[in-house]
């Protein structure tokens, strides 16, 4: 007996696709939101509950784990979140993983161990995969025309990039008011033994609880996909199934768009999100205040004496001592102050240049082909991530500064663009889980490595303070990415023309 067929998809009535595109550029701005937060604040919170230098060693080693921990755990989660998207449904994981993502910086703004911290980091970032591939899965199937739904995904997904220059600002007001009263905002229960004069860290971590209020408030008012749905109950939803990924009419499809999300993300990871967190300490202006004030001398004495610790020649006083002198400095706080400026300065500059990447892909999504708009954002990067991180980060800092804007064009605009891909190019049986694999395997699992690659592995080859290593390397990793996305732009096969098959 044949299964009946499906009822024709009712349009959207006016309200309902505004709504239904409120919420997504909703969601998709604080994805990037909760996403950014640590490389704003993760040096100021990895101090605290280290108890370290924000420069020194362990934190820089802690920012490349904690970016591949939190990145790893979201793939492993996310995975299994696009299995689910494709048996509960689109709107239904959507709204639990927005749910997630929204207590767990909550709670590890109240983190008074660094166990506690990586743990609400990581769920912070399950809910941020989950939610991603959810809500572009479900925006793809409620637009019907090709056209319509081509700008519906590009323009909401330009969002997320206001996203980041969100939480930039928001850090640094928060920052700047503590700076002038510090008791500018609310006092709240922090945990015992925090220190009163970082806070704004904490606070920033609090303001991830605004989109899960917003979100529940519209989520009653939309749908769940028509497609989906209709194919539910009629009971012609063929059941999801990871090792259909690898059979021959998706094998090219499965490898090519996981290495592509590989690559953006080992962009992103290993060169963007180091720039504030590990290399803005090492700009020469900086560089320049150390100096003047005479704050090098006793950093460097304090370098010297751990780094004879950990030799055998040295002794745990001696770099007790030194760390002190560094603490009590009369400039400390002046330095502290300076960099924390510089960090949000230039996550100001690469979000904006992410959501220009964003808004010109959106533009240009109808104009060209899959393959030449791909080549238009990576072939330009293949030389400008080694003129960024490897000539202009130590020259005059206006021309770093715009050269990391043009990074961050050319590495989130590819975001935006597999974003859009990824639904053409798998069947809606396998839509929430072919876009889950290549997300969440691909980007989030390997790509994000390129973090850890960084770190503890390529910059340790150079020599140098520790900025300026980590630097170099982001050059080659950034460039070397891609030019593997230029060389698999010819193998991309040609995405489905009706993504309802």
């Amino acid at each position: 007996m044949s299964s009946p067929a499906p009822l024709p998809l009712a349009p959207l009535s006016a309200t309902t696709r505004f709504l239904v595109l409120a919420i997504a550029a909703i969601g998709f701005l604080f994805d990037t939101y909760e996403l950014l937060m640590f490389p704003v604040i993760g040096a100021q919170a990895l101090s605290e509950l280290m108890n370290v230098p924000a420069d020194g060693d362990a934190v820089r080693l802690w920012s490349g784990r904690m970016l591949w921990i939190a990145a790893l755990c979201g793939g492993v989660f996310g995975l299994f979140g696009g299995w689910l998207i494709d048996r509960v449904g689109r709107k239904t994981v959507m709204v639990g993983s927005i749910l997630l993502y929204s207590f767990s910086p909550v709670a590890a703004a109240f983190s008074t161990e660094l166990w506690q911290f990586i743990v609400f980091r990581c769920t912070t970032f399950i809910g941020v995969c989950v939610e991603a591939v959810a809500a572009v899965t479900w925006l793809a199937e409620l637009f019907q025309d090709k056209r319509t739904r081509e700008k519906a995904i590009g323009w909401t997904l330009a969002f997320a990039s206001v996203g980041g220059i969100l939480v930039t600002e928001v850090y640094n007001e928060i920052r700047h008011a503590l700076s002038v009263n510090p008791d500018a905002l609310p006092s709240l229960p922090f945990p015992d033994g925090h220190n009163p004069n970082n806070t704004a860290w904490r606070y920033t971590l609090l303001t991830g609880l605004v989109p899960g209020g917003l979100i529940l408030l519209l989520m009653p008012f939309v749908p769940e996909s028509q497609a989906w749905k209709l194919k539910k109950r009629a009971g012609t939803l063929r059941r999801a199934s990871f090792g259909e990924l690898f059979s021959g009419g998706l094998l090219r499809t499965t490898l090519v768009t996981t290495v592509l999300s590989a690559c953006g993300y080992a962009a992103a990871f290993g060169a963007l999100q180091l720039t504030p967190l590990q290399m803005a300490p090492g700009l020469p202006d900086i560089t320049q205040l150390k100096e003047e004030t005479g704050y090098a001398v006793v950093e460097g004495q304090f370098f010297a004496a751990r780094k004879a610790l950990a030799e055998g020649t040295g002794s745990e006083e001696a770099v007790t001592t030194a760390r002190t002198a560094m603490l009590k400095h009369p400039n400390a706080d002046d330095i502290k102050n300076a960099i924390n400026a510089k960090r949000g300065n230039v996550q100001r500059w690469q979000e904006i240049g992410g959501l220009t990447g964003r808004i010109l892909l959106a533009v240009l999504l109808t104009f060209l082909s899959s393959r030449n708009l791909l080549r238009l954002f990576v072939v330009p990067g293949i030389l400008l991530f080694p003129l960024t991180y490897y000539q202009l980060f130590q020259g005059e800092y206006v021309f770093f500064a715009i050269a990391v804007f043009f990074c961050g064009l050319v590495t989130v605009a590819q975001f935006s663009y597999l974003s859009e891909l990824l639904p053409k190019m798998f069947p809606l049986h396998l839509r929430g889980t072919g876009g889950s694999f290549a997300t969440n395997v691909g980007g989030r699992m390997i790509g994000t490595m390129a973090a850890l690659l960084n770190t503890e592995l390529l910059s340790q080859q150079f020599t140098g303070p520790n900025p300026i290593k980590v630097a170099t390397a982001a050059a080659i990793i950034g460039g070397s990415v891609c030019a593997i996305s230029f060389l698999l732009s010819f193998l991309l096969p040609t995405p489905k023309a009706d993504p309802e098959g």
